[in-house]
């Protein structure tokens, strides 16, 4: 999945104090613990043999919905103070996953000075107890219009790639769970840290927010923590290291014809 680089100076994160959001002192944990779920969420590079017949690709959970049709936009900071545009869309086309799964495909593109600079189809689908399966990614970086590097894709299913848990069905603090893994390439970690949070971002002002860690161990020094609204998804994410926020400014619904260029436009393509 992709990471949030952008970092702001002090004064960002002094504002970020102010607005409420990422308050809370709670770490994840360096090795995950047992979870409070009622079903075993994955962790580290363990496999899980999936039953295909439990999964559904209408994915409804309350912090994480994905109705065809909807788009979320972001504004991500640089380094360097310039502003990245991400565009996520939940489109109406699915695909059949190599470990038989078919998941909703989703475009997250991410743009600058309006270049496309990354382009991803993800791909997610939902358990029975209404767990989020995160199976995989087909991704693009882009240097001048030209493909630097695929790396990150992965399938589940595909080389020993495992799915992950991008959020579950029930979520409390104290759970973790691998949110991929592709050895090497892609392995996220995430933990549910609180509930009851707010945040500030250009589209509005939230409250009851679910916070959450991610981590990788292919980067050590990464911790992102993130806030979902129940039946908006995602908001906010802030880069603890850097400061960096990656924060919500719409929500959208788009035409179907729109939505089905989205889906079949190639990566790094206008749609």
């Amino acid at each position: 999945m992709r990471t949030l680089v952008a970092a702001l100076g002090a004064a960002a994160l002094a504002a970020l104090a102010g607005c409420g959001a990422d308050q809370p002192t709670a770490q994840p944990s360096a090795e995950p613990a047992g979870d409070t779920s009622s079903t075993s969420l994955p962790r580290s590079d363990e496999p899980v043999d999936l039953d295909p017949a439990d999964f559904t690709s209408d994915v409804t959970n309350r912090w994480f919905p994905l109705e065809p049709g909807t788009r979320w936009t972001y504004r991500e900071t640089t380094e360097e103070g310039e502003q990245m545009r991400v565009v996520v869309t939940a489109t109406a086309a699915t695909r059949e996953i190599a470990n038989g799964v078919t998941a909703r495909v989703v475009r997250d593109t991410v743009s600058l000075d309006g270049e496309v600079v990354e382009d991803t189809f993800d791909w997610y689908a939902q358990d029975g107890d209404g767990t989020v399966w995160y199976l995989g990614e087909d991704t693009a970086e882009f240097e001048d219009g030209e493909v630097a590097t695929r790396e990150g894709s992965f399938e589940a299913g595909v080389d020993d790639a495992q799915p992950g848990v991008i959020m579950p069905g029930s979520p409390e603090p104290g759970m973790a769970y691998r949110q991929e893994y592709y050895a090497g390439q892609a392995e996220d970690r995430g933990e549910v840290l609180a509930s009851g949070q707010q945040a500030s971002v250009p589209a509005g002002e939230y409250g009851a927010l679910l916070q959450t860690a991610d981590t990788t161990p292919l980067e050590p020094d990464v911790l992102e923590h993130k806030y979902y609204a129940e039946g908006v998804g995602l908001v906010l994410t802030v880069d603890q290291e850097s400061g960096g926020r990656e924060e919500l400014l719409s929500v959208t619904r788009i035409p179907p014809a729109e939505a089905r260029r989205t889906a079949q436009a190639p990566l790094g393509e206008r749609y």
